[in-house]
């Protein structure tokens, strides 16, 4: 079993990456704000993984992820993010902060679980 925190204020896509991830007995952990991610990685164990939704602009999550890592909250810890298809530059912005896997929105729906655990080391 392995343990991912999820990034995103969409409860209902949110609630979709937690089903996908817990159907296989995955601890998963959905967080909205900058605030719960570094309360939840000052007090639990690192995430195998850490799934950031590139949509809400809300926060500047790219810049989040790049603090953590330069922090060295991240260590060990992989990323994914995800992005609307039709906004390359997020993308771009994401690639160039070191995410480790950047995909499309649809594609997360789609595939989520496999992307998620590969980059785990699970498959």
């Amino acid at each position: 079993m392995a343990s991912f925190v999820a990034l995103t204020a969409d409860l209902m896509f949110g609630s979709r990456i937690k089903s996908m991830l817990a159907d296989a007995g995955d601890d998963v952990t959905l967080l909205a704000d900058e605030a719960r991610v570094r309360a939840h990685l000052a007090r639990d164990s690192a995430p195998a993984v850490l799934i950031v939704d590139l949509t809400d602009t809300a926060l500047e999550r790219i810049a989040l992820v790049e603090a953590l890592r330069a922090e060295g909250k991240l260590a060990g810890v992989r990323t994914l993010g995800f992005f609307s298809h039709v906004d390359a530059d997020t993308r771009m912005q994401a690639t160039a902060a070191g995410f480790d896997l950047v995909v499309a929105r649809s594609r997360m729906a789609r595939e989520g679980a496999q992307l998620v655990r590969s980059l785990a080391g699970g498959d």
